[in-house]
């Protein structure tokens, strides 16, 4: 098992930048598949990024590709999502996800594991 905890959510003005960070428990980060999903009031939980075991892939919703970053670290077990040129309508409670090995994923019904969600407010 893995226990996630995400930080670094607040509120920006649009065309901001922020960096959200998701720290895992355990020994065998490396091991899973990493991605961050947020969910807006209202609408359903959406797939924003994801990131292979070794970080060397990395996959991206259309709606955020060219200006959110995903990277890892697996010596920290820890996962990043820089977020840059920030618009209102980033904004959502955001969510570390980890699943067990194989390959990249954007459904979230193929994460086992979740973090508690951080909040990132864009005023316009």
């Amino acid at each position: 098992q893995v226990q996630l905890v995400e930080s670094g959510g607040g509120l920006v003005q649009a065309g901001g930048s922020l960096r959200l960070s998701c720290a895992a428990s355990g020994r065998t980060f490396s091991s899973y598949v990493m991605g961050w999903f947020r969910q807006a009031p209202g609408k359903e939980r959406e797939f924003v990024a994801t990131i292979s075991l070794s970080g060397g892939n990395t996959y991206y919703a259309d709606s955020v590709k060219g200006r959110f970053t995903i990277s890892r670290d697996n010596a920290k077990n820890t996962v990043y999502l820089q977020m840059n040129s920030l618009k209102p309508e980033d904004t959502a409670v955001y969510y570390c996800a980890a699943r067990y090995g194989g390959y990249l994923r954007t459904g979230q019904y193929e994460y086992a594991y979740w973090g508690q969600g951080t909040q990132v407010t864009v005023s316009s």
